[in-house]
């Protein structure tokens, strides 16, 4: 089942994999009356129904290959070409109790790190005060993205020069303490901007995050009333 996530101000972004991705905009067009326009841009492809609904990719990786332009009827051939080129990814996913991080070629994972840290919950326990159970917390989050740091730079960068891409997912404030690391902050400003919604990170996830690293959030608006 595709997954789906709303919007801001209305409409739906649902998760598409590449080999759907032609049966899906047919269906599309097939409930909004046809296909009036096709938008392509190196960064961006719009298609825009008959009755004003639209759905826009934003391209993944890098920038879409010419012809650009606006033409009549459905034209996304160009998009699905580009997003089934099987690619080398770097794969990050981190939360503050765990991390799994990986190198995909296509969906098989080839190399990976994956560990597991005690992280205590938000919530005061015992007779502790608030401020040392906050302190002890912290303390043992930061441990956590520390490790999680080693396991990038270990499995990630002496591969940076192969990768064609790197996928984030997990918990994005623990993402944003990840770039922190100066080691890592080039390879990380390459990220896609889409941060994966993940469970727990471990190997099985991480193994479904190379399928889903190829596929597209298409954001789909309704007509206007």
């Amino acid at each position: 089942m595709s997954k789906v996530r709303q919007l801001p101000g209305g409409g739906r972004a649902v998760e598409v994999e590449p080999a759907r991705l032609p049966g899906w905009f047919e269906r599309f067009v097939g409930n909004h009356g046809g296909a009036e326009s096709t938008s392509v841009g190196p960064r961006e492809v719009r298609v825009l129904a008959e009755d004003g609904a639209t759905a826009r990719v934003r391209v993944p990786f890098e920038e879409l290959a010419p012809p650009h332009g606006e033409s009549s009827g459905l034209d996304v051939d160009g998009l699905v070409a580009h997003v089934s080129r099987r690619r080398r990814t770097g794969l990050v996913l981190v939360r503050h109790g765990a991390h799994s991080v990986g190198v995909a070629e296509g969906e098989r994972i080839v190399s990976s790190s994956t560990d597991r840290h005690y992280v205590q919950g938000r919530n005061k326990a015992g007779g502790w005060s608030q401020k040392r159970y906050a302190r002890r917390r912290a303390g043992q989050a930061r441990k956590a993205v520390d490790s999680a740091a080693e396991a990038v730079a270990e499995v990630l960068l002496p591969e940076r020069e192969s990768l064609d891409g790197v996928v984030l997912g997990g918990d994005r404030r623990a993402l944003s303490e990840l770039e922190e690391d100066s080691r890592l902050s080039r390879l990380l400003s390459l990220a896609e901007p889409r941060v994966l919604e993940v469970a727990e990170p471990r190997l099985s996830v991480l193994k479904e995050a190379a399928r889903r690293a190829s596929a597209v959030e298409v954001e789909v608006r309704e007509p206007p009333e």
